[in-house]
């Protein structure tokens, strides 16, 4: 049975471009690859960048530019945590999906995570989503201050407090070969029109 939390979108009707990376567990296991994430991060914004022709708005503001930026940052914090937190015990696949139109994007990023994993991410999304995420953000940064933090907490209160995401996560389990996997998918759609 699955569970949503925040505003959880499966997808964007309309959109035609769309990139995917897929991690698989090998030799080497996903977990131990969260590092590298921000090289597959900066490939995806390169990649969209593309699409997008360069020159100012309005305001003033480079959009390709800007779309690039937060292209990386968002994926690349995605993978980081899909990557990271993953459950090495099982033969789950790490993906990432980027889907576009001319005035937004989705970021689908999904991975397995271990049944103490799902408990604590769940208990972390109540809070985030019934808080209000400037305050959060402000209590993050300045508890992880006060506690010589590395600035873990702020992935997901930035892409809300800063690029105005939507985001969500959709819990749900299934059997690979015999195996019981539990796995969240996360959504995350920004809009740039």
């Amino acid at each position: 049975m699955s569970q949503v939390f925040g505003n959880y979108i499966e997808k964007i009707s309309g959109i035609h471009e769309f990139l995917a990376l897929k991690f698989f567990p090998t030799s080497q296991k996903v977990r131990q690859r969260w590092r590298t994430s921000g090289l597959s991060a900066n490939f995806m914004a390169d990649y969209f960048a593309t699409f997008y022709p360069g020159g100012s708005n309005e305001e003033g503001i480079d959009v390709q530019a800007e779309i690039k930026s937060a292209v990386s940052f968002i994926a690349n914090e995605l993978l980081e945590n899909a990557m990271k937190f993953s459950d090495d015990s099982t033969i789950f696949p790490t993906s990432i999906t980027l889907h576009s139109d001319e005035e937004q994007i989705l970021f689908i990023a999904t991975n397995s995570l271990s049944e103490e994993g799902i408990e604590k991410f769940k208990a972390y999304l109540q809070m985030l989503t019934s808080s209000d995420p400037y305050e959060l953000y402000i209590e993050t940064i300045e508890k992880n201050a006060a506690e010589n933090g590395d600035g873990s907490g702020l992935g997901f209160l930035t892409m809300i407090n800063d690029y105005a995401a939507d985001l969500g996560w959709k819990f749900e389990s299934k059997e690979i070969q015999g195996q019981l996997v539990h796995y969240v998918v996360t959504s995350v759609k920004i809009n740039f029109s």
